[in-house]
């Protein structure tokens, strides 16, 4: 079935569609507990985060505080998802996926899993759809997009296919397969809580919003189904999800989404509409403990609305703090979905229009949802040969050494070290097209920049450039076929800010091709994960 593969696609108008009518300050009221159940479930649930592969004794269960509604401003289940409001905020929803990946690229805070995995190939040039790939990374069916899918339902309320739409955006960057359908289900399910409370009802909208030959979807159906042959005991549907989604036949991604989705589901369906019991449940199945909490959470509470919560719940909300890495904090990010939510209406072929106490409705269109295409995690299709143009990489912050090196210094290669973390930097400290060169965090083997050179028999050749330090130091040497030619200690001293030279020359008798190699390794005994990067500039090879 062809996929609402762009937001175009949602805005044709129907005469004589059934509609659903959305009061603003209801929708308001919804939205603000969406993301206070997503704020509350990921802080109730942190502490045990990955500390279980078996179900959690429920008196392991951290107890609730009402202060856990502030603990989740350093959190990137929500902080991601932020990012992508900001790009549709920024440019709008008919921003391009390119965009989106550049947006997301420029991203400063640390990722992990698909997430990071999808950075470092935008960052190597590698653009959407491409970049989540299975053929450039091995985790796109893991849980990323499912856990930052939440925005997408809470700004398109009743409007399954304009969450289908920002999957294919936004989800695209880091998730293929079942990793982009985990999302556009979650976001479904928001989508249909500002109307609905039966929670079968709410999975059952969700589910409709994705491929039904999917093994998400095969999930999602056993769920329903062991819910109701065990409808009282979670415990026996949790043994049941773990002996089939933790197969390999099964189980494809580091945390994998099925799996990771099962445990969303069971706080939902074994919750009863109890919010307390919805986070615990999700949070005692184990594993990514805190995330599934978070959703099952959000989902719940959007069908609730925050005037049916319990105060304990966000009455000691700061609405000041802004979630780290983002423009929002909580009044800002309500105003933005709004804002948003209206772009949606009317582009999904509705209209805002005022009741009798001049108050604004949200009149939205009932359209059945359109499913993106089908994609096999197992039996991946081609890729689309999608990479950023030259220009576009100017665009992004940090390039990956894997594009910036062919353009700057042909012939030389990041033989050793993190390729994720090293970057060109097109300024910093006075100088242009720095290298940020950085090693695996916590162990001790550095970098190594290498290339092949021919320098004729009875010539020299010179090397030069510059090398500077931030935090603890490194010992930099150059080496010719192993041999070791130069070396120099670069630190970083505050009161005497500048780079240190290396300039030698290189003699052969031979004529014969050598190897020429920058080393660096940290000066510190036990570098740590936040080793900062050795910073190269001006590298000169000149043979003649």
């Amino acid at each position: 079935m062809a996929g609402c593969m762009g937001l175009a696609f949602c805005t044709a108008v129907f005469s004589g569609e059934p509609e659903r009518r959305l009061p603003v300050r209801e929708y308001r009221d919804k939205m603000k507990a969406g993301w206070i159940g997503q704020i509350i479930g990921v802080a109730w649930g942190g502490p045990t985060e990955g500390r279980y592969r078996h179900i959690m004794p429920a008196a392991n269960m951290p107890p609730f505080r009402e202060e856990l509604v502030n603990g989740a401003f350093g959190q990137d289940d929500l902080y991601v998802e932020m990012t992508f409001l900001r790009s549709l905020e920024q440019y709008g929803f008919d921003v391009s996926v390119r965009q989106a990946g550049i947006d997301f690229a420029n991203s400063e805070y640390p990722l992990w899993v698909a997430n990071d995995a999808g950075r470092r190939n935008l960052r190597a040039g590698i653009a959407p759809p491409d970049s989540s790939h299975p053929k450039f990374h091995n985790c796109a069916g893991a849980i990323d997009y499912q856990i930052e899918s939440d925005y997408a339902g809470l700004i398109a309320p009743g409007m399954p296919n304009v969450v289908i739409a920002l999957g294919e955006k936004f989800g695209r960057l880091m998730n293929y397969g079942d990793g982009v359908y985990a999302g556009q289900f979650m976001g479904g399910m928001y989508a249909e809580a500002f109307f609905e409370r039966d929670i079968i009802k709410i999975i059952e909208a969700g589910l409709r919003c994705i491929p039904e030959q999917s093994m998400y979807a095969e999930m999602v159906r056993d769920m329903l189904r062991w819910h109701r042959e065990n409808p009282d005991n979670w415990e026996r549907t949790w043994q049941l999800v773990d002996r089939k989604y933790r197969d390999r036949n099964y189980y494809i991604s580091a945390l994998d989404v099925k799996l990771e989705g099962a445990f969303v589901l069971m706080g939902l369906l074994y919750g009863a509409g109890d919010p307390d019991k919805t986070i615990i449940i999700s949070c005692r199945c184990g594993s990514d403990s805190d995330c599934n909490p978070s959703s099952s959470g959000g989902v719940l509470f959007t069908s609730l609305g925050l005037s049916k919560l319990p105060a304990r719940f966000y009455r000691k909300l700061d609405e000041k703090a802004i979630f780290i890495y983002t423009a929002y904090n909580f009044p800002a990010l309500v105003d933005v979905c709004e804002k948003l939510a209206r772009q949606a209406v009317v582009r999904s072929g509705g209209r805002v229009e005022k009741d009798a106490n001049g108050e604004d409705v949200f009149v939205i269109p009932v359209r059945s949802p359109v499913p993106s295409r089908f994609e096999d995690l197992k039996r991946p299709g081609p890729i689309a040969g999608s990479l950023y143009t030259d220009e576009e990489m100017r665009r992004i912050q940090s390039p990956a050494l894997k594009w910036a090196l062919p353009k700057l210094l042909p012939g030389w290669e990041l033989a050793q070290g993190d390729p994720g973390r090293s970057c060109l930097l097109w300024q910093w400290q006075g100088k242009k097209n720095v290298l940020a060169v950085q090693g695996a965090a916590r162990t001790q083997t550095g970098w190594r920049l290498q290339k092949k050179a021919e320098i004729p028999s009875g010539k020299k050749a010179r090397l030069s450039f510059f090398c500077a330090a931030e935090g603890e130091g490194w010992e930099v040497a150059v080496t010719a076929d192993g041999r070791e030619l130069a070396r120099r200690t670069v630190s970083h001293d505050p009161a005497k800010a500048g780079w240190t030279p290396v300039e030698l020359e290189l003699a052969s008798a031979s004529g014969k091709a050598m190897e020429i190699a920058i080393i660096g390794k940290p000066t510190a005994t036990r570098p740590t994960r936040d080793q900062r990067p050795c910073y190269l500039v001006d590298v000169t090879f000149v043979a003649d």
